[in-house]
């Protein structure tokens, strides 16, 4: 027969683990499948660490806001060091279309419950220092976003997970999505069998072969992202600095330094590159070094580490898919963070655990409407 559960999460990683975790909060017998060896080896390592509520997208900015509540408050709840900075976002602007933008979407932000001004050159300067002032026109700030290590609180989900009963089995694959009458029955994987009245898809980068299992199309395209760190240095920016200028090669880029002093780096390739390859490229440091240093002339002194590259689980419009498939009763998507998973994470796994026990809270309505996996596709959110 196979052990029963409650609920089977599939998937470790940025919104998974959080699942899990939260379900098992509720008081429900949970168990998470992944196919890598422990937690987070998907694109959770992937990650650099932002963790930002300003989106333009009022579903994004609610899931990040309640995830900057659980990664601001984790250490004074449960010990565990996260090396949680509340540094902000700055994005800066240097043209008038980025300004113009970038002040548009203030009056959404603002709406939705967003801590964001514009700031003009000189008290932008004052934010972060180090950059060229030459052309500067100003810029957002929102000084509650921050950041965090994925490794540390993948890690810190996964034990206190497993300290409220999560069973987590590693190293397995997901071969069959169980169903009977319309309704999902559990899960074969490489190793066993195991049943639940729900299964949640949140697979991450591979989450649209998982939905084929159970018989449906999900349109999650990963997109490979490089990224970089440098040594680690004395403490000289605050905030991650986003600059959404368009080049040759790359739609936009983003950098900050980290608690302990490396300076993190990645940069959104135009066009995508789609695919599931990880290696890191000889393109992506001369690429995205000019423009960091045209932009803040004193990283030119940095020594970079090393570069990796992990996945963006794309869906055509740029938002996540979450929430039940109508078709069949009991599986639930989670799926299609666009390389924000890290960042709404908590958020969605507080929602995942609302849904599964049919206790939704105000305002979640909304965000399932807006995230809807049987939405109509189309545009993209203007701060992917």
């Amino acid at each position: 027969m196979g052990a029963t559960y409650d609920v089977i999460v599939v998937g470790a990683g940025s919104v998974g683990m959080p699942a899990a975790m939260f379900l098992a909060e509720k008081g429900l017998k949970v168990l998470c499948l992944d196919q890598f060896a422990s937690p987070g080896q998907g694109s959770n390592k992937a990650a650099i660490g932002g963790i930002r509520a300003t989106h333009s997208q009022p579903a994004k900015i609610k899931l990040c806001l309640d995830a900057i509540e659980t990664f601001s408050t984790w250490e004074e709840r449960h010990g565990d060091d996260l090396e949680w900075t509340q540094g902000g976002y700055v994005f800066v602007a240097y043209r008038e279309e980025e300004a113009a933008t970038l002040k548009n979407l203030l009056t959404v932000q603002k709406r939705y419950g967003l801590d964001i001004d514009w700031y003009d050159t000189e008290a932008l300067l004052a934010i972060a220092p180090g950059l060229k002032p030459e052309g500067l026109l100003g810029g957002t700030f929102s000084p509650g976003d921050g950041s965090a290590s994925p490794m540390r609180s993948s890690h810190a989900f996964h034990r206190r997970a497993t300290g409220l009963g999560v069973t987590c089995r590693f190293n397995e694959r997901v071969l069959e999505i169980l169903q009977s009458k319309g309704k999902v029955s559990g899960v074969v994987t490489d190793q066993g069998r195991y049943l639940a009245p729900v299964v949640v898809n949140a697979a991450g980068a591979w989450a649209r072969g998982l939905a084929k299992l159970a018989g449906f199309h999900s349109p999650v395209n990963p997109d490979c992202h490089e990224a970089g760190i440098t040594e680690p240095v004395a403490s000289f920016l605050d905030p991650m600095v986003v600059d959404i200028r368009p080049t040759p090669g790359a739609r936009n880029y983003y950098f900050y330094q980290h608690k302990p002093g490396q300076v993190i780096f990645c940069i959104t390739p135009d066009p995508p590159i789609f695919g599931t390859d990880r290696r890191e490229t000889s393109e992506f440091l001369p690429l995205i070094a000019r423009r960091m240093v045209g932009l803040m002339p004193r990283l030119a002194n940095l020594k970079v580490r090393r570069t990796w590259r992990g996945l963006y689980p794309m869906t055509p419009d740029g938002s996540p898919m979450v929430g039940w498939r109508e078709e069949l009763s009991g599986y639930l998507e989670a799926i299609g963070m666009c390389g924000q998973g890290y960042m709404l994470g908590p958020g969605v796994g507080a929602l995942v655990s609302r849904l599964v026990t049919d206790s939704l809270a105000d305002g979640d309505a909304a965000v399932l409407a807006e995230l809807s996996p049987t939405r109509v596709f189309g545009g993209q959110e203007a701060l992917s």
